[in-house]
């Protein structure tokens, strides 16, 4: 049985609700996960017509960001990940040279201030467009997984990998 037609090959446009800022000035030296950025301050500015929908954000110890990676260079779609000498599938890593370049974080949220959000644990470049925020809810979030894949016996790694530069044009 084939799957019905759908009108999903036409263009999507996002407009950023907001501009991220962290200490990290280019990609290269980024902490390449949240997890790696442990205690890193930024902020996120939220532009005047979206910062109503900050409305009870304040309620939540931790947040979804989700952001567009605006210094990524083109996409392929086979990539030597950070975390491994082994080029696999784009969709088997979390690389920002993506067909569709979008990043997301989960971030402490330390205060709320006049629509900027005072946050840690920011692995995100300076500059960066951010698209989304969703609160990070453990229910909702958090799994439990069996598996995962090739990062077997390389997540111990991440606290101390850094981007080198091989996704964005410097």
């Amino acid at each position: 049985m084939s799957e019905p037609e759908t009108s999903i090959n036409r263009e999507i446009t996002f407009t950023p609700i907001g501009v991220i800022h962290s200490p990290f000035k280019k990609p290269k030296g980024t902490p390449i996960q949240p997890g790696a950025a442990r205690d890193v301050e930024g902020t996120a500015v939220i532009f005047d017509p979206y910062r109503e929908g900050l409305k009870d954000i304040d309620g939540f110890s931790h947040l979804i960001l989700i952001y567009y990676f605006h210094l990524a260079t083109g996409s392929s779609l086979i990539a030597k990940p950070f975390l491994d000498e082994e080029s696999h599938g784009i969709f088997a890593v979390r690389a920002p040279g993506r067909p569709n370049p979008i990043g997301l974080s989960v971030v402490r949220l330390c205060a709320v201030e006049d629509g900027r959000l005072h946050l840690q644990d920011v692995d995100i470049v300076d500059g960066t467009p951010l698209l989304d925020i969703k609160p990070y809810v453990p229910e909702f979030d958090v799994k439990t997984v069996q598996k995962i894949g090739w990062l077997e016996g390389r997540v111990s790694r991440m606290a101390h990998s850094r981007d080198d530069g091989r996704f964005s044009q410097e």
